[in-house]
C-alpha cells in the first residue's frame, strides 16, 4: 500500500510541474496587459518616490536626488535590470537611510535575467513568475538585521577606513608653509614672553564646546592650532595669518574630550566619549591607528621621549599605555578610582601623574598619584592632601615644579621630584572653575602662568610672586583653555564653552 501511495504522489507533482509553465504564462498576458506603468516603492514608504518630489527638484527637508529619471522610464525600458535603478532619496543627515537602500539592493541582487524581464529566485520548489518592474516583499524584521549588519562591520572595520574630512578655503598649501610671521623667530632664542591685549582672529566654525586646544608642536609649522570639540570633530586652523580653519575632521561619532598633535606634526591622536582612539594623518585623512576601548577617553598624552606611545585615561580606574607600531596596551596602571582627569608626564618620561575624580575624607591617596612607567607602579599617593579635584595638570618648561588647577578656585604649585612637596607658600587663587575642565599652562620661559575661567576671563599670573598680572575678559561663557605659542612671545589662543576660539596678541 505505501508503494502505490508514493507512486501516487510522485506523479501528481510531475503533473502539477508540467501544468506550472502553461498557468504561468497565462497569469503574465493577463497582468501584463492591464499593468500600464509601475511605480516603485523605498522600503518602508507609502508613496513612489517620483510623487513626492517633481522632476528635477529638491525638497526643502533636505532630500536630494539621486537619480533624474522617473521609474516609468525603467518599467517601460525590458532590457534594465529593475534591481538597482529606482530613485533614492538620501536624507543628507543620516546616513543610515543610505545604508538600508544599499542593503535592499543587496538583497534584490540575487535576481537573475531571463529574456526581457526580471525573475525572482525564490525558497520555494515551485516557482512562480513576477513580472516586470514589480520589487519583491521583504520582512520588516529582514530589512532591520540586513541594515545593522553593515554599519557594525563599518564600525568594526574603521581602523582600515578613511576619516571624513572637510578642506577649508586655504586648501593644502597651508598646511605645508611656513609662516612669514614666525620665520624671523626661527632658530633664535626665545623672548620674554609679553601679556596679550588685542583680539587678532574671532573663529567660531564649533557647534559646541571646545574641550581642547593644542599648537603644532613642529616650530615650522606652529601656525597650526588644533581644537577638540562636543560636536564630534577636530579642526586644524591657520591661527597666525589667516585665522581660518584648513581642515575638519569627523572620526568620532561622539564628543571628541582629548586630541594631541603627535611630535612630527603629522598625525593627530584623538579620543572621545565613543570609546574610540583614532590616529589620523593630517593631509590624507586616512586612520593610521584605530582602537575601541572600554571606556571613554578624556586624557591623551604623548610620552616625551617615545613617540609611539601615549597614555590614554578616562571613565575607568586604569590607565593604559599604548604601542603604535604593534596597535597593543604596553602596560596598565590601576587605581582605586572612577575616572582619569588629566595626565602629566615629568621630565624625561620615567615618571608621570594622573589627576582623579576621588573626592571623600580618606581620599588623599587618590587625587594625584605618580607612577614610574616602566613597573606601572606607584612611587607616591600623598601629594595633595585636600578635598577638591585637579581637572589639569601643567609642568614648568624650566624649573622642576608642577602645578594642579583645583577646583577650589586655586592653582597649586608642586615639587616635581619625589616626594612631590606642595609648595605651602605660594597659591595662584583669583580665577574660578566652578566643576568646568579648565586648563592651566606656563609661558614658553616659565615667567608667566595663564589660566582660563568659569566666567569667561583669562587670568595671567606672575609666577615667582604668584600676583595677578592681568585679567582679559576673553568671552562670554566660560573659558576652559589657554595657551602660548611656541615661537611668537605675545600670541595667546582661548576657547570656551560656546564654541569659540580666539587669538590674542
Amino acid at each position: 500500500m505505501s508503494l502505490v501511495a508514493y507512486e501516487d504522489s510522485d506523479s501528481e507533482t510531475e503533473a502539477e510541474k508540467t501544468e506550472a509553465p502553461d498557468a504561468s504564462g497565462r497569469q503574465t498576458n493577463q497582468l501584463s496587459s492591464s499593468v500600464s506603468c509601475v511605480q516603485h516603492f523605498a522600503p518602508g514608504s507609502t508613496k513612489s518616490a517620483h510623487e513626492m518630489h517633481p522632476a528635477g527638484s529638491t525638497g526643502r527637508s533636505g532630500w536630494s536626488r539621486v537619480c533624474e529619471d522617473p521609474p516609468e522610464h525603467y518599467a517601460r525600458n525590458s532590457n534594465t535590470d529593475l534591481a538597482p535603478s529606482y530613485c533614492q532619496r538620501v536624507y543628507s543627515g543620516h546616513a543610515a537611510i543610505s545604508v538600508a537602500y544599499r542593503n535592499y539592493e543587496q538583497a534584490s541582487s540575487s535576481s537573475t535575467n531571463s529574456g526581457n524581464g526580471v525573475s525572482q529566485k525564490r525558497a520555494h520548489k515551485d516557482s512562480t513568475p513576477t513580472l516586470k518592474g514589480i520589487r519583491p516583499y521583504i520582512p520588516k524584521r529582514l530589512r532591520q538585521e540586513n541594515s545593522s549588519k553593515p554599519e557594525k562591520e563599518e564600525s568594526d572595520q574603521r581602523g582600515s577606513s578613511d576619516c571624513d574630512v572637510k578642506l577649508g578655503g586655504s586648501g593644502e598649501q597651508a598646511l605645508r608653509k611656513i609662516s612669514e610671521l614666525i620665520k624671523p623667530y626661527l632658530g633664535s632664542k626665545y623672548k620674554v614672553t609679553e601679556v596679550p591685549k588685542s583680539l587678532i582672529f574671532y573663529m567660531s566654525k564649533h557647534s559646541g564646546p571646545v574641550n581642547e586646544i593644542q599648537w603644532c608642536p613642529v616650530l615650522e609649522q606652529s601656525h597650526m592650532l588644533l581644537s577638540a570639540s562636543m560636536d564630534k570633530t577636530v579642526k586644524v586652523w591657520d591661527a597666525v595669518d589667516t585665522g581660518c580653519c584648513l581642515k575638519t575632521f569627523s572620526c568620532h561619532s561622539c564628543a571628541v574630550r582629548a586630541a594631541r598633535w603627535s611630535s612630527c606634526g603629522r598625525r593627530i591622536l584623538s579620543g572621545g566619549f565613543d570609546s574610540m582612539l583614532h590616529l589620523t594623518d593630517v593631509e590624507t585623512g586616512k586612520q593610521i591607528f584605530s582602537s575601541k576601548t572600554e571606556f571613554r577617553i578624556t586624557a591623551l598624552k604623548f610620552h616625551p621621549t617615545e613617540s609611539n606611545v601615549f597614555l590614554c585615561g578616562g571613565f575607568s580606574p586604569e590607565v593604559k599605555a599604548w604601542d603604535l607600531r604593534t596597535s597593543k596596551v604596553l602596560r596598565v596602571y590601576k587605581a582605586a578610582v572612577q575616572q582619569t582627569l588629566d595626565i602629566l608626564f615629568l621630565p624625561e618620561g620615567r615618571e608621570f601623574l594622573t589627576s582623579t575624580d576621588a573626592v571623600s575624607r580618606d581620599s588623599a591617596d587618590r587625587t594625584i598619584v605618580a607612577w614610574d612607567f616602566q613597573s606601572a607602579a606607584k612611587i607616591s599617593n600623598q601629594i595633595f592632601h585636600e578635598r577638591y579635584t585637579c581637572p589639569s595638570l601643567s609642568l614648568h618648561p624650566k624649573e622642576s615644579v608642577f602645578v594642579a588647577q583645583t577646583n577650589g578656585n586655586y592653582l597649586a604649585l608642586f615639587s616635581a621630584q619625589r616626594p612631590y612637596r606642595i609648595n605651602k607658600k605660594k597659591r595662584y587663587e583669583g580665577h574660578k572653575v566652578e566643576g568646568f575642565a579648565v586648563g592651566c599652562e606656563f609661558s614658553p620661559d616659565g615667567t608667566l602662568l595663564v589660566t582660563g575661567s568659569s566666567d569667561g576671563k583669562v587670568f595671567f599670573y606672575n609666577y615667582h610672586t604668584s600676583r595677578i598680572i592681568r585679567t582679559l575678559s576673553a568671552h562670554k561663557e566660560a573659558c576652559v583653555s589657554a595657551t602660548f605659542h611656541p615661537v611668537l612671545p605675545s600670541l595667546l589662543a582661548t576657547c570656551d564653552w560656546a564654541g569659540e576660539i580666539k587669538i590674542w596678541q
